[in-house]
């Protein structure tokens, strides 16, 4: 995924700092984000002393085997009994997936579900976003369905522009 960073613009960057500004528990923060699945010793030499780990960045959270889940589950499992504050950004249809492991029962950790909804300014002030289930009553007690545009509250926006200060660490 190319970004556009301080220096310019790229598609192989594997660390980078910025402030966390997507509006989660992290919000301000002072973070390392990391993509793909990298070395611990290598993720805390970079760490410095920043207390939050974004993982996945630039869409790289995408296990294919149990090998590959694994490395991301342990990766990300050493930091958080470490006591950082660790985000991951999921694709929803790794959502589920993802409960089967045990991260999720970390205090510290964020799991960011992403759910990408083109053109979503074009969409009338009828629409809705349901959260079902993966059948009738199959695992959620019922449904819940928000206003989209309820959903846009001006305090959870983050702009594109607010992306671009981040540094390339190598």
């Amino acid at each position: 995924m190319k970004r556009t960073y301080d220096t310019g613009i790229a598609d192989d960057v594997v660390f980078f700092t910025g402030i966390e500004v997507e509006k989660t528990p992290a919000f301000g923060m002072d973070t390392l984000f990391v993509t793909g699945v990298q070395p611990c010793d290598v993720i805390q030499e970079k760490l410095e002393d920043r207390q939050h780990i974004f993982f996945g960045a630039n869409h790289s959270f995408d296990p294919q085997d149990d090998k590959e889940w694994d490395s991301w589950e342990s990766m990300i499992k050493a930091f958080l009994m470490a006591g950082k504050l660790c985000s991951l950004d999921i694709p929803l249809q790794k959502a589920e997936e993802l409960l089967e492991g045990g991260l999720v029962e970390y205090n510290n950790f964020i799991p960011q579900i992403r759910i990408p909804l083109p053109y979503i300014k074009q969409w009338n002030y009828n629409t809705m976003l349901k959260l079902d289930d993966t059948g009738f009553k199959a695992t959620n007690p019922g449904v819940w369905c928000h206003h989209l545009h309820d959903l846009m509250d001006r305090d959870k926006f983050t702009d594109w522009s607010k992306y671009g200060s981040d540094k390339v660490v190598k």
